[in-house]
């Protein structure tokens, strides 16, 4: 892919955007595997933490692009990350049992460890929006950690002040599953070039994601309306 073009930069954006709307838990996992250490020392362990966590996710990222080649594959990439699109939007608070390291070296290997088992949909997402090429993951990835390690307790509070930013995201990732499965070789096969019926599809799965989403949450805040309220009345 050109980098000079605009479908280099629009995928970059969407690796970057990806990115950013996921490092919400991995932000409050780097926080706290850092809690127990002198102040001189936290900085030390999140950069350290972080530059491994990166390199794992680049080595994931890549082979995930490999298999996603493998027949098929693409097509089940893309239905799971629907499901990741759908779990973005309907995510309940809960608590993060992360150990926090009493040294240095272990507050780096927890760091490292706990963004390894946390991130599969980063890496799943951010495969399918790269297109297959491994550059835009690593510039991608090259950009947005430092503003998940610097900029994510603001991310973080922005995204809780402004909620239509969940659901901006869970569209990028829904659109995005909807590619990867409509560019699944089997499936480009039998569609052919019929793009009204390609573009039909995009937006089925993005509105059933959102709407999915949409409808869960105000259910929810629904219940908790009526427990506040019942909680109220006199006993």
């Amino acid at each position: 892919m050109n980098p000079l073009t605009l479908e280099f930069w629009t995928a970059l954006a969407t690796i970057v955007f990806i990115d950013l709307v996921l490092a919400g838990d991995n932000a409050i996992v780097i926080g706290m595997a850092a809690r127990n250490l002198p102040k001189h020392q936290q900085k030390a362990a999140i950069l350290w933490g972080m530059a491994g966590a990166v390199a794992i996710r680049i080595a994931a990222t890549a082979l995930v692009v490999y298999l996603l080649k493998v027949p098929w594959l693409q097509l089940a990439g893309g239905l799971l990350l629907i499901w990741i699109a759908y779990k973005l939007l309907v995510q309940e608070e809960g608590g993060h049992e992360v150990k926090a390291g009493n040294t240095l070296m272990q507050s780096i290997w927890t760091i490292i460890a706990a963004d390894a088992a946390m991130g599969l949909d980063n890496v799943i997402a951010i495969a399918g929006a790269s297109h297959g090429h491994l550059l835009l993951v690593v510039i991608g990835l090259l950009i947005s950690i430092p503003i998940v390690i610097w900029g994510s307790t603001l991310f973080i509070r922005l995204i809780n002040r402004y909620p239509w930013i969940i659901y901006l995201g869970g569209g990028v990732l829904a659109y995005t599953a909807a590619k990867m499965i409509m560019h699944e070789e089997h499936i480009a096969n039998l569609i052919g070039n019929r793009e009204r019926m390609v573009w039909i599809f995009y937006a089925v799965v993005v509105a059933g994601v959102l709407l999915a989403g949409f409808a869960v949450n105000a259910a929810r805040n629904r219940r908790a309306a009526a427990l506040q309220e019942k909680s109220r009345e006199p006993r």
